[in-house]
């Protein structure tokens, strides 16, 4: 509003100012008032200083805008160019009249005004001043007739030569020859001795003609007449004229020049005003628009590089004002837009980060755009931040059956199937389900995978415990009455005489029937501890305590192996069943001393360290033979064995025992040589803690 003030009294002054030079210039107003004090000289001159100032300002305003406007466009800068060709628009449409204007102006004062004050041409200046000439000749030459009649009148003479006079013969004389007056002096004197009418002027004053003739005396002069006679007036009048007219013309044609320069410099002065003006009310119109624009440009360029939070803090009328309050709204809109927007992401991602599947994020040409943490316990993490293709992440073959399935999904939106995969530790078996993000276009697919390993091995664990049951119940009925007849029958043998050799052949027999169902009787009892494992009672312990007591058993047992073990110190403790867990260790360290039977070299290594996302791990290696790949999976079934002996239940029961306490095994090969088997422990948070129940209010 104060700018709008400022903008309204400078318009004014220069429109009174434009209003007085033009007022000036084109009327005429008369005798200007001129100053007649030292106040009034003041007051005139501060007048001049203000306009002078006022002006000079303008200019430099006008110079300052148009170098600004000048290096916004060589800059780029928004709005520049809309701003100046907005400026250059209105000056061209102010100075095209203007200039117009300004070239008739000059051509009318050169031709027409140049003609009109010209006057009459030279030789007519020539012929006045002629008949001028003329008519004062004629008079000149007939007053000078009459000096001379004058002056030969005997009256004269004898007034000269006896000093007798005639009285009133002047006066007859003047009035005879209509002169104005006529006097007489003596030779030897300067006074006239007798005159009739009015004195002559000493000098001409174009109305009045003056002429004088001797008076002879023989051959001396005795004086001279002296007469004039007054120009008719009519004839006065037309000479003066002619006179003066031709004196003014030649004045103003003297003049013409410097009055032509002098108009033409204010008819310049006032174009430069005009000019001036316009430019000034072009780059204050060019403001109200540009000004607007440039901060919408700006304002759009915020909102391009994401900044939803930027508003047009802009003063506009009209459409603009519109325009900017309703950007000003978009840009809520889109700012809450974005908000919910986020919170749903913030909401997906911790969905995504915190379920167990892994989740790849994928492109129609099977580039990755995003995956989640889960993604690397199925794969390396290092293969996981370093892939951005399928390729990087599956084989030749899962990659093809992928990109079979992801065409599927196209058609029918979902498509899944079952897929054995190998990576570079182990064998998984991986649940694939593929949805496309929008049915028959091309936009990217979401791929969920599952690790059904776990799972799978419990499926079958389960099972073989089922069968465990089955077969130790069905098989320990029988062995009872086969062991007691095996007896009976060596008992029999002693009471009856038969040959030495058929008695022979019958004690060995009911020998191996009897060591035999000894042999069935601790497999069934196996059976049966197997399939009737105690549940884990899970306490609060120290890792490395439980290791050390676990490995006091092989103290001086284990004879030719180097035993060497590493226990991290500072590790959170852990929520185990301490005796389940002596039988982990136990179970790991007998299986990893069987698999060095035949090794040159035999080392074995405990070792128990921090793990990732807050886990502890416990770590038993050997340089045996190590395990094969396809043996990996089946390692941890029960009845799998790679040793001739073996029950093929000791892995299996640390298998059961290890997932009864949320951790996880896996096997790997030993770096030079043998094997390596690692168990990821939860570590003990207090927050996991379960609350203790409080103790229930007596009854009374």
């Amino acid at each position: 509003m104060k700018k709008r003030w400022v903008y309204s009294i400078a318009i004014t002054l220069l429109a009174l100012s434009v209003a007085i030079v033009v007022w000036l210039g084109s009327f005429n107003p008369g005798p200007l008032p001129k100053p007649t004090n030292p106040n009034e000289t003041l007051v005139f001159w501060a007048g001049y200083c203000m306009i002078f100032l006022l002006m000079l300002a303008l200019m430099w305003y006008l110079f300052r805008e148009g170098a600004k406007l000048y290096l916004d466009r060589q800059s780029h800068r928004e709005g520049s160019r809309i701003k100046s060709k907005l400026v250059v628009g209105a000056v061209t449409l102010s100075c095209l009249p203007v200039f117009f204007m300004s070239v008739f102006n000059f051509m009318i004062m050169n031709r027409n005004l140049a003609s009109w004050i010209r006057g009459p041409e030279d030789k007519q200046i020539d012929l006045f001043k002629g008949v001028s000439g003329m008519l004062s000749k004629e008079m000149q030459d007939e007053t000078r007739a009459q000096a001379a009649l004058l002056a030969a009148q005997p009256e004269i003479h004898q007034l000269l030569s006896a000093g007798v006079r005639t009285p009133g013969f002047l006066q007859q004389f003047c009035q005879q020859w209509e002169l104005e007056s006529a006097s007489i002096t003596p030779a030897a004197g300067s006074f006239p001795i007798d005159s009739w009418g009015p004195r002559p002027a000493a000098k001409d004053d174009g109305r009045t003609v003056v002429a004088d003739a001797r008076v002879m005396e023989g051959e001396k002069t005795a004086g001279t007449v002296y007469v004039s006679a007054r120009i008719p007036q009519d004839a006065a009048a037309s000479e003066q004229i002619i006179r003066t007219s031709s004196k003014k013309w030649e004045d103003l044609r003297s003049l013409w020049k410097s009055e032509r320069s002098f108009y033409t410099l204010m008819m310049a002065l006032i174009t430069v005003i005009v000019l001036c003006i316009s430019t000034w009310i072009a780059f204050l119109l060019a403001k109200q628009i540009s000004i607007p624009i440039t901060a919408l440009l700006d304002a759009a360029s915020q909102v391009r590089k994401g900044n939803l939070t930027h508003r047009v803090d802009v003063r506009a009328a009209d459409e603009l004002g519109s325009l900017v309050r309703g950007f000003n709204q978009m840009t809520q809109e889109l700012e809450a837009n974005a908000r919910e927007l986020d919170r749903r992401r913030r909401f997906t991602e911790a969905i995504l980060e915190s379920i167990p599947t892994g989740v790849i994020s994928i492109t129609a040409d099977g580039s990755i755009k995003r995956v989640n943490k889960a993604l690397s316990k199925i794969f390396p993490p290092q293969q996981v931040e370093q892939a951005t293709r399928l390729e990087d992440l599956f084989s030749r073959e899962d990659t093809a059956e992928i990109k079979y399935l992801m065409k599927r999904a196209r058609r029918t939106g979902v498509a899944s199937r079952q897929l054995d995969m190998r990576t570079a530790k182990r064998k998984l078996n991986i649940a694939v389900t593929i949805s496309a993000l929008e049915e028959k276009l091309t936009s990217g697919f979401v791929i969920v995978l599952e690790d059904t390993s776990e799972l799978l091995r419990a499926q079958k664990s389960a099972a073989w415990h089922e069968v465990a049951r089955r077969v130790a119940h069905e098989i320990k009925n029988p062995l009872t009455p086969i062991g007691l007849s095996a007896e009976r029958i060596g008992r029999q043998l002693d009471k009856l005489e038969l040959p030495p050799h058929t008695a022979r052949i019958l004690r060995e027999c009911s020998g191996i029937i009897s060591k035999s169902v000894e042999s069935v009787k601790t497999l069934v009892d196996e059976f049966s501890q197997f399939a009737r494992f105690p549940s884990a009672q899970p306490v609060r312990c120290d890792l490395n305590e439980v290791v050390e007591e676990a490995l006091a058993i092989f103290k001086d047992r284990l004879e030719g192996i180097s035993m060497r073990t590493s226990l991290a110190p500072d590790l959170p403790p852990v929520n185990v069943d301490r005796e389940q867990f002596h039988r982990v260790v136990v179970n790991l360290v007998d299986n990893a001393a069987e698999a060095m039977q035949d090794s040159l070299v035999k080392e074995l290594y405990v070792t128990t360290q921090h793990g990732a996302a807050e886990t502890v791990e416990l770590v038993v290696a050997d340089t045996g033979a190590g395990v094969s790949s396809d043996d990996k999976e089946k390692l941890f079934l029960p009845y799998f064995s790679t040793k001739n002996r073996g029950t093929g239940l000791g892995l299996a029961i640390v298998s059961h025992i290890v997932a009864e306490h949320n951790a996880h095994i896996r096997v790997e090969d030993n770096q030079p040589v043998g094997a390596r088997f690692t168990v990821e422990i939860p570590a003990f948070l207090e927050a996991d803690q379960p609350e203790m129940p409080r103790p229930a209010a007596a009854k009374v």
